[in-house]
């Protein structure tokens, strides 16, 4: 498959353009815009683009976004994120694109798909070739000389067609499962919300109604009234307690031995930003500092500014770093309810608030985040809310499981199809293999 391959460099099909820069008031509102965010976390541009700037029509012309249109980052901070690509898909109407970034818009004759070269430039092959290139002073940076060294190899544009398809079919599956994690996140939070801060089923029954969306079992579990607490109107019989009424603090901590790299290694950085499911884990040959034990069901909450926002429950044992609380649910049978309260905006702002340091901001537990008010319903009411979302919960550790297993897979077939080491017979029957077809 190799002799079928051509090599050649970038400029021979691209003509580059730098984004547009702007003062910091005319963004916000306006035209469609290409952050540099987006281009550096997606393989891909956004189905829509979520920012906004004012731009002339003369910006918009010069810096406009179409269909197979290639986006390096030009600059930055580190060398792990200069060069980093993205590729469009589509045209985007009146749209532009970030000035730390350069556009690379293919020439007429060019024979390359974009959905191809969307895979190979995030390959292994051309990371290392951008990092070979790149230049460090105060801050990396990419010009228009150092692009013109990079290369790109390629098949017949059917090849590129078939190659791009394998890849697509496991990115596919992988959006569509957090995007039911999205989902399964939603209806725990919507229901939390609904028995926990807005008390709708109380609310409902004061005003002789029938609570909507739970059975009459479970509407007798909740009270028919309020009365006064130091936190407000609270449903009558609730009690007003502390967060570590709720969790006890585990924290086993240890150093890497021959048992924690046997062990699933989570540092904080893997817990997800805006999700309570544990998004990615690595292996524990990976973690070399030392380490704190977690169990199954316990919550991970980050201790450390600007961390505090990293919140999710174990689907297992394993071990993470000493700035990660590890809380175990006093009660087992109400750890939905314990995550979700952990989980809370107002649990996170509590965090902050009450952090220590200068340099770098951490919670401390004891007689701290400890001891942080909250309105507390029975157990039965907290089992029960439990018993509903708990099976939300596994469903969602098991998708971002099966999410990880296939971006790892993808990312194993990436390097070899693009290079022409794997034949694509091979690849769609390792494929049909999984059910991924």
């Amino acid at each position: 498959m190799s002799f079928e391959w051509v090599t050649s460099s970038l400029l021979d099909h691209y003509e580059v353009r730098s984004g547009l820069s702007k003062p910091a008031t005319d963004f916000g509102s306006g035209y469609p815009f290409l952050t540099f965010k987006d281009v550096f976390y997606n393989y891909f541009t956004p189905e829509l683009l979520g920012d906004f700037v004012q731009a002339t029509e003369k910006e918009r012309e010069g810096c406009s976004i179409l269909r197979g249109d290639v986006f390096l980052t030009r600059t930055s901070e580190t060398m792990h994120e200069l060069g980093m690509s993205c590729v469009a898909l589509r045209d985007y109407k009146d749209a532009t694109f970030n000035g730390f970034c350069k556009r690379l818009r293919p020439k007429p004759d060019s024979d390359l798909l974009p959905e191809y070269v969307g895979y190979y430039l995030r390959s292994p092959r051309f990371r290392q070739a951008v990092s070979a290139l790149s230049t460090m002073s105060t801050r990396a940076s990419l010009n228009n000389e150092m692009i013109g060294r990079l290369e790109i190899s390629f098949p017949s544009r059917t090849a590129q067609a078939r190659i791009s398809k394998i890849l697509k079919s496991l990115d596919d599956r992988i959006t569509l499962l957090r995007e039911t994690n999205t989902t399964l996140e939603a209806i725990a939070q919507a229901l939390f919300k609904s028995w926990f801060v807005d008390f709708d089923p109380v609310r409902a029954k004061t005003e002789g109604r029938q609570p909507e969306g739970v059975d009459a079992t479970t509407a007798a579990l909740f009270p028919d009234s309020f009365e006064e607490s130091e936190l407000g109107l609270v449903p009558k019989g609730w009690g007003i307690g502390e967060l570590g009424d709720v969790f006890t603090l585990r924290n086993e901590r240890t150093q890497p031995t021959a048992e924690t790299k046997s062990l699933p290694y989570v540092p904080i950085e893997s817990i997800g930003a805006n999700t309570p499911f544990l998004s990615e884990t690595k292996s524990g040959e990976e973690a070399n500092s030392s380490l704190t034990l977690f169990r199954d069901g316990d919550i991970l909450f980050g201790a450390m500014r600007p961390y505090f926002h990293k919140v999710c429950i174990a689907p297992f044992d394993g071990v993470t770093r000493t700035t990660v609380f590890t809380l175990a649910a006093r009660d087992t049978n109400a750890r939905a309810f314990a995550l979700f309260l952990a989980y809370q905006k107002s649990t996170i702002e509590y965090a902050t608030q009450h952090s220590e340091g200068s340099t770098i901001p951490y919670a401390k537990w004891r007689n701290s985040l400890e001891r942080m008010p909250v309105v507390l319903p029975n157990s039965i009411i907290q089992q029960s809310y439990s018993k509903i979302v708990f099976p939300l919960i596994e469903q969602a550790n098991a998708n971002s499981q099966q999410a990880q297993t296939l971006t790892q897979l993808r990312d194993t077939l990436l390097p070899r199809l693009i290079s022409g080491q794997l034949r694509l017979p091979e690849a769609q029957a390792l494929l049909n293999d999984r059910d991924i077809a």
